[in-house]
């Protein structure tokens, strides 16, 4: 089962349990740039960046819904290269911006019609992201021990 990214207060609350020294169970992150990691992606659905898709649209859209039927995890030990510097002064100010994110990942998808791109996916309505992000976010809680 995967994170409902909808239910905040449980959102926040586990991730207000990351301490900063947190180990994580696989691996680079540490804690905060596993939330700023989070935060960044969140922003590609909420209007805050542009994402674009690098994959033909019919290939895009058959991931998508292979993604969409499935119930696999994500794969662990995924590189996809270096990470960025930090951008928040600690773990607390990192997560109070990933809630702030959500929030505005709402309001985007309260426009009607909106859609935001996924990078293997295409373009995708709220629903399918809160599928996605439900996915990403329950991988990087495992990661860090915080849910099971």
């Amino acid at each position: 089962m995967f994170i409902d990214i909808n239910n905040r207060k449980e959102l926040l609350r586990l991730f207000q349990c990351l301490t900063p020294d947190a180990v994580p169970l696989w691996g680079k992150m540490n804690p905060q740039e596993m939330v700023e990691h989070l935060t960044d992606q969140v922003e590609y659905t909420n209007g805050t960046k542009i994402p674009t898709c690098d994959k033909p649209a019919e290939e895009a859209y058959e991931s998508k819904l292979r993604m969409l039927k499935s119930n696999k995890e994500l794969p662990k030990n995924v590189f996809l290269g270096e990470l960025p510097a930090l951008i928040y002064p600690d773990i607390e100010t990192a997560v109070h911006q990933l809630m702030v994110a959500l929030d505005d990942f709402d309001a985007y998808f309260k426009i009607p019609g909106n859609t935001a791109i996924h990078g293997g996916f295409g373009p995708m309505d709220y629903n399918e992201w809160l599928i996605w992000h439900g996915r990403h976010f329950t991988h990087h809680l495992k990661q860090f021990g915080l849910i099971k």
